[in-house]
């Protein structure tokens, strides 16, 4: 009887999630190759299923797996989308444990601590390696702040846009990836705040202000503006939100 147990079960298919692993590992090696590149249409499940022997179910687990991991775009309806995994693909893959952290008691003020934790240290280089070129673009940036402060949709914008320069400095483009993720996981929050042109030019005063530390070389001031700026944005926020 066990023998013909045996022999009955010897075929059959692996269960589920490894079998669903199997397919992963192959169509994930071909996807970081390049053999499957970035916007390319992807097998199909009919494809899938005669390459690899496996059944529907075991497709769908796999194509769900490669979506949760960024390298593929989800179109409800249609094949999905070969995404080129980058720097963007891990934060974005983080996306939904931080957006389930900042659903949970104190959530958004950790992330925002860890905000100021980086751009510190971001400002403090920027102090004493900013370039001709960095330099300019954070005039820039500020000089868009002080044009918008009657339109505070307008103002948000470039007030992202001007801490977005911070992560441009140091050449990495794993900060740039951070920023672009620190602004998706708290927009939400931060389009909800009461904004007015005396708050607008209240940050812009904040951002001129830590400008002109980094003119003046001086990393000490530059992180001390940086983080007392970044410290009232979040007293903003917390004021409107009693349950952060």
């Amino acid at each position: 009887m066990q023998q013909m147990k045996q022999g009955s079960s010897a075929g059959a298919e692996p269960p589920t999630d490894r079998a669903a692993d199997r397919v992963v590992a192959v169509l994930e090696r071909r996807i970081y190759s390049g053999e499957l590149h970035d916007g390319q249409m992807f097998p199909s499940e009919r494809e899938i299923i005669g390459e690899f022997s496996v059944s529907r179910t075991v497709a769908r687990e796999a194509v769900k797996i490669l979506v949760g991991r960024g390298l593929l775009e989800d179109r409800p309806r249609h094949r999905p989308i070969v995404r080129k995994p980058g720097y963007g693909t891990v934060t974005n893959v983080l996306g939904g444990l931080v957006q389930h952290l900042i659903g949970q008691p104190g959530g958004v003020g950790q992330i925002f601590e860890v905000r100021i934790f980086v751009e510190a240290g971001l400002v403090r280089l920027a102090a004493t390696d900013a370039t001709k070129d960095d330099i300019r673009h954070l005039r820039e940036a500020l000089n868009r702040n002080w044009d918008c402060i009657e339109d505070s949709e307008a103002f948000y914008e470039s007030d992202k846009d001007f801490h977005a320069v911070f992560y441009t400095i140091p050449g990495n483009p794993v900060f740039p990836a951070i920023h672009h993720s620190f602004c998706d996981w708290l927009d939400g929050h931060w389009r909800m705040m009461p904004r007015l042109p005396e708050r607008n030019r209240r940050n812009f005063e904040a951002h001129e202000s830590i400008l002109n530390a980094i003119l003046e070389r001086d990393p000490d001031q530059a992180e001390r503006l940086l983080r007392s700026h970044l410290n009232d944005a979040w007293l903003q926020v917390k004021d409107t939100f009693k349950d952060l």
